[in-house]
């Protein structure tokens, strides 16, 4: 692990970067990088160790985009109130991910190509929070798909948010940042029941990702434009789809 590290913490420090730009923890590209590693899908200790990062990170995002004035809690809490209990569900589900890499690689990538394509044009109309009705559900599947995976589910609201126009693009890093957060230490409580925390040596990984949050965060807060953000988000959801598929094959 120690030979590991070299490697794994610039590239932590990357991905944090990067996620954290658009409100996001990063598990799915700590997962990606600790697979590599490991030779290993998904195993307990990876998963734990995705969604601590996960924390860390979007707390950070969390802050820095409430603090440029983006956060709207009235958006946030109707997915919260689903998914918290749900992504606790899914930490306490011991599912294999395999069979959802695929679905979710495919559908990742459909929404990163219309938010390329959108974000290629100025935006119309205003914006408008969803229907109780509809952030109830939403919420509750992606928070359970969440904890059984190990992310946050950012990957999966931020593109909802910003195609179904419930929300600008700042905005939606803001929902997602706090999406993330609440639904990772849902996950993290979950995993703490059953037992299956585990962790290796994570000290390192946690400042890179700390520092690469710092960096991102302000970055999409206060300096990336509503398209700038759009087409990083694109970049994320490809990323995201690319290493969901290679770990399904490879897994």
């Amino acid at each position: 692990m120690d030979i590991a590290l070299l490697w794994l913490v610039p590239s932590v420090f990357l991905i944090a970067v990067l996620y954290s730009s658009v409100g996001h923890g990063g598990a799915s590209g700590y997962l990606a990088v600790l697979s590599l590693a490991s030779g290993a899908l998904i195993p307990a200790h990876m998963a734990t160790t995705a969604l601590t990062l996960n924390l860390l990170v979007a707390g950070l995002g969390m802050v820095a985009f409430a603090r440029a004035g983006h956060f709207i809690g009235r958006l946030t809490w109707p997915f919260l109130l689903a998914s918290i209990p749900a992504a606790f569900l899914g930490g306490l589900t011991p599912v294999s991910a395999h069979v959802y890499a695929v679905l979710l690689a495919v559908s990742l990538a459909i929404a990163a190509y219309r938010l390329l394509m959108t974000s290629a044009r100025r935006d119309a109309g205003a914006v408008n929070p969803p229907p109780m009705g509809a952030a109830l559900p939403v919420g509750g599947g992606i928070g359970w798909l969440s904890g059984v995976v190990g992310v946050g589910g950012g990957i999966f609201l931020s593109p909802l948010l910003l195609l179904l126009r419930w929300a600008t693009p700042k905005q939606a890093a803001a929902s997602s940042a706090c999406f993330i957060l609440a639904n990772s230490a849902a996950g993290l409580a979950g995993r703490f029941a059953r037992g299956a925390i585990e962790y290796g040596s994570l000290w390192p990984l946690l400042i890179a990702a700390a520092a690469g949050g710092l960096v991102g965060s302000r970055l999409g807060a206060n300096h990336f434009s509503g398209a700038a953000l759009k087409r990083l988000l694109a970049v994320v959801l490809f990323v995201a789809s690319f290493k969901l598929l290679r770990m399904a094959m490879t897994g």
